[in-house]
């Protein structure tokens, strides 16, 4: 495929630049680091079966200075002594959240309390903003499928 199956999605709907930008600006507010938003991101990528966000967000985390062990190690970060406990609080969040869990809630009070250990309120509440931010462009990767490692302006067919 050499094009999205979408065009461009913020210029049919402008609006989503001002969303984007929002949830940019929420999520930037210092409470959590931003190499942690950028693994959770990924992690959502990687859950999802998306390669447009997978590159991007390892693209990302490699131009921010990440190691490529750390980044390799995400897809099986429960077993990788690579993340700090607060990182690793953060990407089991993000799983509980996107993976499906049959047999149980998927945010239990376990998982709720070793997340509140590493972050207060501010950063748990930030942390699920960033959750949410990959989440609300996750059907525009799935559906639009962009092209992956593409600059902006080349991602989406005309």
């Amino acid at each position: 495929m050499h094009t999205s199956r979408l065009p461009d999605p913020s210029k049919l709907i402008p609006e989503l630049d001002q969303i984007g930008g929002a949830l940019f600006t929420a999520t930037a507010n210092g409470s959590i680091p931003r190499t942690t938003i950028s693994l959770v991101h990924l992690r959502a990528g990687q859950i999802v079966g998306n390669t447009y966000l997978t590159v991007r967000h390892t693209t990302g985390l490699r131009a921010a200075g990440e190691p490529e062990d750390r980044i390799t190690a995400v897809a099986s970060w429960q077993d990788s002594s690579h993340f700090t406990a607060p990182e690793r609080a953060a990407l089991a969040l993000v799983e509980a959240v996107l993976a499906p869990s049959p047999h149980t809630e998927r945010v239990t009070d376990d998982l709720y309390t070793e997340a509140a250990t590493h972050y207060d309120d501010k950063a748990l509440t930030t942390l699920a903003t960033a959750i949410g931010q990959v989440c609300f462009f996750i059907p525009f990767a799935l559906i639009g499928k962009p092209l992956p490692g593409k600059p902006a302006a080349q991602q989406w067919r005309d």
